[in-house]
């Protein structure tokens, strides 16, 4: 399913990552990202693909058209989930020397 830039747009807001961060993770430009969100140009396929993998990394979920309901976009995760997976994350406590 290629995703619009709306969906783009509305995917970064909701990851709460900045165009720079998700151009760097995409490798395209943030100035044709900012494009694309806006619906200025078509970056074409491999973009596309490039951009909503890195949106999919950071835990948004792309909802095609279904006959129904239109395109959109949607965390994987609660915000319940997500803050117990960084409270586990965070819970090995300091780095530190094993001689074992």
């Amino acid at each position: 399913m290629p995703i619009t830039g709306p969906q783009a747009r509305a995917a970064r807001v909701l990851v709460e990552w900045p165009r720079d961060h998700v151009a760097r993770l995409s490798g395209v430009e943030a100035e044709a990202l900012a494009a694309f969100e806006r619906g200025k140009i078509d970056p074409g396929d491999a973009a596309r693909g490039a951009i909503q993998s890195a949106l999919e990394s950071g835990g948004a979920v792309f909802i095609p058209e279904d006959g129904r309901q239109g395109l959109g976009v949607r965390l994987k995760f609660t915000r319940k989930d997500a803050k117990q997976i960084n409270r586990m994350e965070s819970e090995g406590g300091p780095v530190g020397d094993d001689d074992v």
